[in-house]
């Protein structure tokens, strides 16, 4: 596998500060003295798949960038990479201090492509508050979300996987046909009368099969730190704004060393591969009704991209447990968890009470 790009920082021209990637216009920006730049067109004829069979796949490993720094938090586990000057200040993922000195970044499998954060924090935020508006009794802990300093600018990690795959089945088809069936039934008189009626049967025959089909882009987020529940809530992810992986991209914003390694990436992928695999072979069996006994399948050809896609993410405490709010840096959708602040209620309670008490005081005085 190719190294990523190495870049030692991205001064500005105008100021010679550090530049930042810019959502807004999707270059780098100076956030100093307002100068902008366009980053490079590259072709996404660059994102090439890597074999998932080869050696060279978990060897030649690389780094997001020379500059690259990386903490892992003592709290949650996450590890992030980030670049100077940026600071690795509160854990994006359970809103803990990061208190573990940063490092050089350690090698990973490359990224070999980004996914650029087209939202800007502060619509980002506005999407939040809008969010917040619907959440009655949430705790002040949830309202300073809607801060500047309440989200924070990550790329999670993904991986992508392609493969072959040509699956023997057996089961069986189910045919449905009528019969006509007697019963009886009161006349209301005391006696009873006899009917008629069609009732469905369902006659099975064996059936054994081969289906095949080539997948693309199977993803798999390889991160634990947000629950799968809300990655999937995320979606779409517009892929076909991919772009090769350049560590401008990083400059900014924070990125997560993945957690689920390849190969047991793949074995996830393979589970959502059988799904679509399930529904080909009930196709394949026909009839009215299907059973599948079993499937066994071959896969070849299985390729994978290591992938970065944009969140902006804000975590906090409250009693004890953890609560996230992840917006999708790219189409601004909102994900999040939330308690419920037992005060702002007993406060509402008693405000009601003290309203009725006086409704029936007037009421009486009347």
């Amino acid at each position: 596998m190719t190294p990523a790009k190495k870049f030692d920082r991205f001064p500005c021209p105008g100021c010679s500060a550090d530049m930042e990637f810019d959502p807004a216009t999707g270059g780098m920006k100076c956030r100093f003295c307002g100068h902008t730049e366009a980053l490079p067109a590259q072709s996404r004829a660059e994102i090439r798949p890597h074999s998932l069979d080869e050696s060279a796949a978990q060897g030649a490993p690389g780094v997001l960038s020379t500059q690259a720094l990386e903490v892992t938090c003592t709290g949650c586990g996450a590890a992030v990479v980030f670049e100077p000057p940026q600071v690795a200040g509160k854990c994006s993922f359970c809103g803990a201090d990061l208190v573990a000195q940063p490092k050089a970044a350690d090698p990973l499998i490359a990224p070999d492509a980004v996914l650029p954060a087209k939202v800007p924090q502060e619509a980002a935020l506005a999407e939040v508050r809008h969010w917040l508006q619907s959440r009655w009794f949430a705790p002040n802990a949830l309202q300073r979300m809607a801060r500047q300093e309440g989200i924070a600018g990550v790329y999670l990690p993904f991986w992508d996987y392609d493969a072959g795959t040509v699956s023997q089945y057996r089961g069986a088809r189910g045919q449905h046909y009528w019969e006509t069936e007697t019963y009886e039934e009161s006349d209301g008189r005391g006696g009873a009368v006899t009917r008629t009626r069609q009732v469905q049967r369902t006659a099975w025959y064996p059936a054994a099969g081969e289906v095949s089909r080539e997948f693309q882009h199977v993803l798999i987020a390889a991160s634990t730190s947000v629950s799968e529940a809300k990655l999937n809530a995320l979606e779409p992810w517009d892929l076909e704004a991919l772009c090769p992986y350049e560590p401008a991209y990083l400059s900014g914003f924070k990125a997560q060393r993945y957690q689920v390694e390849l190969k047991v990436g793949f074995e996830k992928a393979k589970g959502v591969m059988q799904q679509t695999i399930a529904q080909d072979v009930r196709r394949d069996i026909g009839g009215d009704e299907q059973t599948i006994d079993s499937v066994d399948t071959e896969y070849s050809n299985a390729a994978f991209r290591h992938l970065l896609l944009p969140v902006w993410i804000g975590a906090y405490r409250f009693q004890d447990k953890v609560y996230q709010v992840v917006v999708n840096a790219r189409t601004g959708e909102v994900q999040g968890a939330r308690p419920y602040s037992a005060l702002k209620i007993v406060l509402l309670v008693v405000f009601l009470l003290a309203v009725i008490g006086l409704l029936v005081y007037l009421g009486k005085r009347g």
